[in-house]
């Protein structure tokens, strides 16, 4: 009996170990799948952030253009505001010169004011006689055609 049940024991530690063979193929098979996943995942990821490599290296080269045109537009838009403080320098002397100007006319404007007044009146006196000299005259030509006409 010792002998058969030495036996049972023996067959029984052969199954066991073959099914934890078994057990230990199953395990390795599914983690063999699991790791392929995993290392597609990798694949897929490291192909990802070569994309964004490439485009931050794009954006980097897009970002160094669009900074020296900004520069260029920038420095244009200083040689303009330079051009125009000259224009505005230059607008600021012909007001100086016309205000001076007006100055200059009205101090003679003052100095001459009563000529220039007497010269108004005159011109006034004259013109007022004219019109008379000219109502006159008309008033003479109508009366010589209405005595022509009696």
């Amino acid at each position: 009996m010792l002998h058969q049940g030495g036996k049972g024991v023996k067959i029984i530690l052969y199954l066991s170990v073959a099914l934890i063979a078994v057990a230990f193929f199953i395990l390795v098979i599914y983690l063999i799948k699991t790791l392929k996943t995993v290392q597609g995942t990798l694949q897929s990821l490291t192909k990802t952030i070569e994309g964004m490599e490439k485009q931050i290296q794009d954006i980097g080269t897009e970002t160094a253009q669009l900074l020296h045109k900004t520069n260029a537009v920038a420095d244009d838009v200083q040689k303009k505001v330079e051009s125009l403080n000259v224009l505005f320098e230059a607008v600021k002397q012909v007001g100086s010169t016309v205000q001076t100007f007006n100055d200059a006319l009205a101090k003679k404007w003052t100095a001459n004011e009563q000529k220039f007044i007497q010269a108004i009146q005159w011109g006034n006196a004259f013109f007022e006689i004219w019109g008379k000299w000219k109502e006159k005259k008309k008033r003479k030509a109508k009366e010589g055609v209405e005595d022509g006409k009696k």
